[in-house]
């Protein structure tokens, strides 16, 4: 009969390596190797922001002028992520890497830094000071108070919202979605489907190509479906260029000179972190870096969750390990990316693409960070990519959004329609801050006219306060003059 081995067999391998140890590789069950590809499909699958926040922030401000070169903000964005990445890998040693958040910048090109008189470095400056909130109610646990206020669907719906107006952005921006024009008389609808409701140009059908090879790739599971879909409906834009004479929206897709530069960093710094107050009052400033917050806020806990889990890193609770240290990296980042002038930076959910190649610690999120300082050098491709092959990109990742819509009851009143016109507001108003407000006001007037008014947490009651008073704004400054 053979006898059971000693518990004392049975124990974690022991690490190889100072870089084992460190980074506890063998002691989660992972190999060095494995970290470096799990690091490297992280890269690929989210390095299309370095694409894509350039067209994002490329737009003008509150007084027309641009923000940077195409170039300088792909270099930044990418230096800013490389170097946050790293910060999470080492201090938290948790595969999860972090970049210029999509939904974060729209916020931040189509809310605030298109307000009258509001500059980029204004704008910037409101999102420095939405990171120093953050970080300030990560190290007095206020964070988590909040987290619990706000109710389970307005978190959904915020995401969603955005979701939809990501996707809108990336018709406009490739013309598949127009603004009828016609010198003799009014349009009679407020869009249209490219030129006269038909697909008539070739910058057209480039993107649509783009989005069903974007599309189909990723039904097929492709790693890096994103950026191998911008990368592949770019050549085909160049092609295109070379053989007609097309009139492109924004970018035109020629071969570079070179393709690689020294990187132009000189967005860093670029932020006044009291500009706003002069511009647009004290009021519309606190209601911006709120709106900011709530976009930001809650990504990051439901990230580190999904990332956790895929990992299977979490506690009985559902906690990741050094939850602390990841929600302070990540504070840091909001901060860091406004004061590097390329937006608020925050943790990506891609980051379970490399999970699910294998990736478990914080030597992935290393690897990642690497790859995206080396990008920085590449910065001149960007000039080649018109938003036409980029914005395929800014669909699916909205659908990706949007997915979330089934977490919400929907067959609760109360709830769905207040998260309903949240959602539908920010792309019919072009506005993530109406969204918001407009929900989260429809919510409390109904859970007071269903007796349950007693129940809404009391900061639900001051958020409610400040976006009555930021939608009246208008009336109440010509009131006082």
């Amino acid at each position: 009969m053979a006898s059971t081995p000693p518990a004392a067999d049975v124990r974690v391998i022991p690490p190889k390596n100072a870089i084992d140890r460190f980074f506890k590789i063998s002691e989660r069950g992972s190999t060095i190797g494995t970290e470096i590809r799990g690091g490297l499909v992280t890269f690929f699958t989210m390095a299309y922001i370095i694409v894509l926040n350039p067209i994002i922030l490329g737009g003008s401000d509150g007084t027309g002028a641009p923000l940077a070169e195409p170039t300088t903000i792909a270099a930044t964005t990418a230096l800013v992520a490389g170097v946050l990445t790293i910060l999470m890998g080492v201090i938290a040693n948790f595969p999860l890497a972090l970049a210029a958040g999509l939904g974060l910048n729209a916020v931040v090109a189509f809310s605030i830094a298109i307000l009258p008189d509001v500059t980029w470095q204004d704008a910037m400056g409101i999102v420095v000071l939405e990171g120093i909130v953050i970080f300030v109610l990560v190290l007095t646990g206020f964070r988590k108070a909040v987290f619990e206020a706000v109710p389970a669907w307005l978190k959904t719906a915020i995401s969603v919202g955005i979701g939809l107006f990501i996707a809108f952005i990336g018709f406009f921006d490739a013309g598949f979605v127009n603004v009828p024009w016609n010198p003799d008389f009014p349009p009679s609808v407020p869009v249209e489907l490219g030129v006269g409701g038909s697909i008539s140009t070739w910058p057209v059908a480039v993107f649509v190509f783009g989005l069903l090879l974007t599309i189909i790739l990723m039904v097929k599971k492709v790693r890096g479906a994103i950026l191998i879909s911008i990368l592949g409906t770019t050549v085909l834009a160049v092609i295109v260029n070379a053989v007609a004479d097309v009139q492109w929206k924004l970018t035109t897709p020629e071969v570079p000179d070179k393709v690689v530069s020294t990187p132009d960093f000189s967005l860093v710094g670029h932020f006044s972190l009291f500009g706003a107050f002069e511009k647009i009052g004290v009021l519309s400033v606190l209601l911006l870096v709120f709106s900011l917050l709530l976009a930001d806020f809650f990504d990051t806990m439901g990230t580190m969750v999904a990332v956790g889990g895929e990992a299977g890193l979490l506690d009985k609770d559902g906690n990741p390990p050094k939850t602390q240290q990841i929600l302070i990296v990540d504070s840091i980042a909001a901060a860091a990316g406004g004061a590097a002038g390329v937006s608020s930076n925050t943790s990506y959910i891609e980051s379970a693409s490399g999970v699910g190649d294998g990736a478990r610690t914080g030597l992935a999120s290393v690897v990642t960070g690497i790859a995206f300082l080396l990008a920085t050098f590449l910065a001149p491709l960007v000039a080649v990519i018109p938003s036409e092959a980029a914005a395929p990109a800014l669909v699916v990742v909205g659908f990706l959004m949007v997915t979330q819509v089934l977490d919400i009851d929907w067959h609760d009143y109360t709830i769905a329609i207040p998260a309903f016109l949240t959602m539908i507001l920010m792309p019919f108003a072009y506005s993530i801050t109406a969204g918001i407000g407009a929900g989260v006001i429809l919510f409390v007037i109904l859970q007071v006219v269903v007796g349950k008014g007693r129940k809404i947490h009391p900061l639900m009651w001051l958020i409610t306060v400040m976006f009555v008073l930021y939608f009246v704004r208008g009336p109440i400054e010509n009131l006082v003059g």
